[in-house]
């Protein structure tokens, strides 16, 4: 079961040029897979880095891309996406540089979930080669309410 643009646009909270995905393969309570494509075209390029150096999408929004394929995890009735809020991220880790023209393939599991929080595993590849992983700690509003801890 997957997702267009135009069905995540319905779904989530998040516009342009903060929504950090593109194609949401599968989703649901126990696994989500997304994609991301790297564009030229992407603002963030304009100053990282400057030329002559190569153009690296910066890991802060590969975090980012990360934690919003977590919020696949959020299912509700109807195929609504719950919102989560980033509480935590831990054991990140970047392992190659991600260009223009890339495309990440993002998937996260879940490894704990409370009423209210979901902590997760999430990996980004790239043609299959792992480029960064960390897990991941999203609060919904109804958790972040009564004050969940991320442990």
């Amino acid at each position: 079961m997957g997702l267009t643009i135009e069905e995540i646009r319905r779904r989530i909270p998040l516009r342009y040029p903060y929504l950090m995905v593109d194609r949401v393969v599968e989703y649901g309570p126990d696994h989500a897979v997304t994609l991301k494509n790297v564009t030229i075209d992407e603002p963030v390029f304009q100053g990282h880095f400057p030329e002559p150096l190569p153009a690296v999408l910066p890991g802060t929004l590969i975090l980012e891309a990360m934690a919003q394929t977590a919020a696949f995890l959020l299912v509700k009735g109807n195929d609504n996406i719950g919102v989560g809020y980033l509480v935590g991220v831990d054991r990140a880790r970047f392992r190659r540089q991600v260009t223009p023209g890339d495309q990440l393939q993002l998937e996260a599991r879940p490894l704990r979930r409370r009423a209210g929080l979901i902590k997760a595993e999430v990996k980004a590849t790239v043609a299959g080669a792992l480029v960064a992983e960390a897990v991941i700690a999203l609060v919904t509003p109804e958790g972040q309410a009564e004050g969940k801890d991320v442990e």
